[in-house]
């Protein structure tokens, strides 16, 4: 890690195998990396989570049987992240949005 790369905030969760396979975990920790560097994740490997919050996006990694998600957000000073959980509709729990959405006001409100 260089001076201007960003840290990794971990609120929840964890990508370790297992429950991910190696394979997964190894693109897990790339694409946060990259994050780190500041690079901005499009589709397919990420996607904007708005109802959530601003600046909040789902990292999208594919497993053998599971499609699991990080939930992230890119502040000036960090890449936050507020759950790894794994996806099992095309819609994200309401638990899982009122879950990150109560991680970000707690971070935010230690944070000030």
């Amino acid at each position: 890690m260089t001076k201007t790369d960003k840290p990794l905030v971990w609120l929840y969760g964890e990508v370790k195998t297992p429950p991910f396979s190696a394979e997964a975990r190894f693109e897990a920790g790339t694409l946060l990396r990259r994050l780190q560097k500041g690079e901005r994740l499009s589709m397919p490997q990420s996607r904007p989570m708005p109802t959530i919050g601003r600046r909040c996006h789902e990292l999208r990694i594919n497993d053998e049987n599971v499609t699991w998600r990080i939930v992230y957000r890119t502040d000036q000073d960090a890449i936050v992240i507020l759950e790894v959980f794994d996806k099992k509709t095309s819609r994200t729990p309401k638990t899982i949005i009122a879950t990150c959405k109560a991680r970000i006001k707690d971070y935010d409100n230690a944070t000030k």
